[in-house]
């Protein structure tokens, strides 16, 4: 469901073009003001590995609205990628410099530089959308001898768009943490979890 919480935020929300409209709301305020929209409609996968995990919002007040919860979508799907991207570490004790990115949701430039901020990590957006296509090209190209190694393709130019981050570290640990609140909400097997 990670990539498709925006998408379900938009068709709970009763948008005409679900994910398109629920982004574009969700972009109409700074950021989801306490509110954690946990799409775990069919369990929850890496790190967590929780079948029986529910989806969950939690932070909900008075005050907030439905683009709260857009934003809480357009999150969801970034604190679900630090997750694994945490997990990827912590297994490989090592602490990766940078985020490489592409597909979908990376067109959403909000989505990316929240990526960024959450990780406290550079994220690299392809100018590709879809890189594993272009993969599958160029080793194609490569077996067709139209490049003579993979060292040739490797140097091959490259678009990328660069996102720094820009929170603040104890704002990015706070919100973070809160994720993580939400996340134990919705594990129902006591013994999942990261």
């Amino acid at each position: 469901m990670t990539g498709s919480a925006v998408q379900w935020v938009g068709e709970f929300l009763c948008l005409p073009d679900p994910a398109r409209n629920a982004a574009d709301l969700g972009a109409t305020v700074a950021d989801a003001d306490g509110v954690y929209f946990v799409p775990a409609m069919v369990g929850l996968g890496a790190p967590y590995w929780d079948a029986s995990a529910r989806g969950t919002v939690t932070g909900l007040s008075r005050s907030h609205t439905s683009a709260h919860l857009a934003r809480a979508g357009i999150e969801a799907i970034v604190y679900q990628v630090a997750d694994v991207f945490y997990a990827m570490e912590d297994a490989g004790n090592t602490r990766c410099s940078a985020l490489h990115a592409d597909g979908g949701a990376t067109r959403n430039s909000l989505l990316m530089q929240f990526q960024a901020d959450i990780l406290g990590r550079p994220v690299l957006r392809s100018g590709t959308a879809e890189l594993s296509a272009l993969g599958a090209s160029l080793l194609a190209g490569l077996a067709l001898g139209w490049w003579n190694s993979l060292a040739e393709v490797a140097n091959l130019p490259q678009t990328v768009d660069h996102f720094a981050p820009a929170m603040a570290e104890e704002d990015r640990k706070r919100r973070y943490a809160g994720w993580k609140a939400a996340v134990g909400r919705a594990l129902l097997n006591p013994e999942a979890g990261a």
